[in-house]
């Protein structure tokens, strides 16, 4: 034996061996919870489902369609929606979608902010001024999708300095 393997063997004389562990690790209380994501894209499948294009409200097919408050619910909501009540949380803006991308946007926007508690949202349609023949199409399909929400107690069109026309502003129950 060379002189450093011995004053090697002098230096760990003296170690115990560490007592041998399991080579398996448990993670039973470090395991996260399973995210259902097919449970998430069958809901939105059917919140997008849910919108008709054919839904249509008398009061909808007349153009003094500015404002819409859910039965049972006081006239007041209309006049505070107006009035600046309730702060606006949150906003969406549809301009240049088609019909189809319009009502997928629009029904995971409602879906976020039922989630996130926001009750006053504004959303921006447009006038229809970029759309064939200038008629606009969002204006009256965008409308006539939030009737069809439980969750959509009234709607009224923006001031004429904050799109007039061409948004709404939204009132959603609490979740």
């Amino acid at each position: 034996m060379s002189n450093k393997d011995s004053s090697f063997l002098d230096a760990v004389k003296d170690v115990k061996p560490l007592k041998k562990q399991s080579n398996t690790v448990s993670f039973e209380s470090k395991k996260p919870k399973p995210i259902p994501k097919k449970l998430i894209e069958d809901e939105k499948k059917v919140l997008h489902d849910s919108l008709s294009d054919h839904y249509l409200v008398a009061e909808l097919e007349a153009d003094e369609n500015t404002h819409y408050l859910k039965e049972g619910h006081s006239p007041d909501i209309i006049r505070k929606l107006r009035g600046g009540f309730w702060v606006i949380q949150d906003s969406i803006d549809l301009h240049g979608l088609t019909t189809d991308e319009a009502k997928i946007y629009l029904s995971d926007f409602l879906h976020e902010c039922l989630h996130r508690d926001k009750r006053c949202i504004r959303i921006i349609h447009g006038k229809g001024i970029g759309s064939k023949n200038r008629e606009p199409v969002l204006k009256k399909k965008v409308r006539s999708w939030l009737i069809q929400k439980n969750e959509v107690i009234a709607y009224v069109e923006t001031p004429k300095h904050d799109g007039g026309s061409g948004a709404i502003i939204v009132l959603i129950k609490n979740s």
